[in-house]
């Protein structure tokens, strides 16, 4: 078995006007219509998470030229604008929904734009969309205390449970952090495999609880997105993000090693 690279696309929104808060991260429903048919154009073959984690766990063949279509967070435009066209051309999906966000009963008010509703949830499910977890409130999950971040994964995971009859068993990390500890926390969770950032393919080598995705945005024209579906000129890409990411990293890591210390004076 070869570990040919696979493209992961990440999205968020769907939506002719995004709010100030999405729109970087939007993608309007006129270009996702176009980049799904350039997928149906070029042979892919669209899987879930828990399909290439299938394969990649077993062994086996994986499909003709596979990719995954992903979505975080759960706005309202997943159901509106991507549903009729994933339906129109066959194309299964997976969406992670942070249940805080969803409105309903356990909605805590976080959502950044008009988010689904939990009959909405379903309907995506009962069309071929696989629904992962993605923590409760949506917080970076390594900065989290044990206690807490158990409770982001538990709550979360009885959620989806309970609205779907089913629990989910693929994950994606809010912002894409994760660490060791919280990666042994998503698969005491009951999760199987789990997608972070990074912007580059993914690959079996990666593990299952660390395989990359790359961002699709709402500036992403259909020559790069074609490039990412061929996994060209990725790195160049996403450079500007990469610095950005390890900077911050130094940051992040400052400040857990500052709680650390307070917590052991206390």
């Amino acid at each position: 078995m070869t570990d040919a690279p696979v493209p992961i696309l990440m999205y968020h929104a769907v939506a002719s006007a995004p709010n100030d808060a999405t729109r970087d991260l939007s993608v309007a429903p006129e270009a996702f219509a176009e980049q799904m048919a350039l997928i149906g154009d070029l042979g892919l073959t669209p899987v879930t998470t828990a399909g290439l984690a299938a394969h990649w766990r077993r062994g086996g063949p994986l499909p003709a030229r596979p990719v995954l279509i992903t979505f975080d967070d759960g706005y309202e435009g997943v159901h509106r604008h991507a549903l009729p066209v994933l339906a129109r051309h066959g194309f299964p999906a997976t969406l992670f929904v942070s249940t805080g966000w969803i409105k309903g009963a356990y909605d805590t008010g976080g959502g950044l734009d008009t988010m689904l509703d939990w009959p909405q949830v379903r309907d995506l499910a009962d069309t071929g969309v696989e629904i992962g977890g993605h923590s409760h409130t949506h917080p970076q999950l390594d900065q989290l205390d044990d206690a807490a971040l158990r409770a982001e994964l538990g709550h979360s995971t009885d959620i989806i449970t309970a609205e779907l009859g089913t629990p989910p068993v693929s994950f994606a990390y809010p912002y894409g952090y994760s660490s060791r500890r919280v990666r042994q926390a998503v698969r005491a969770a009951g999760y199987g495999q789990a997608l972070a950032v990074g912007n580059g393919l993914a690959r079996r080598r990666q593990g299952p609880y660390a395989l990359r995705r790359v961002t699709v945005r709402r500036d992403t024209g259909v020559e790069e997105f074609e490039r990412l579906l061929k996994g060209r000129a990725i790195a160049r890409n996403f450079a500007r993000d990469r610095a950005l990411t390890k900077g911050y990293a130094l940051v992040r890591r400052a400040r857990q090693v500052r709680r650390k210390a307070i917590s052991s004076r206390v």
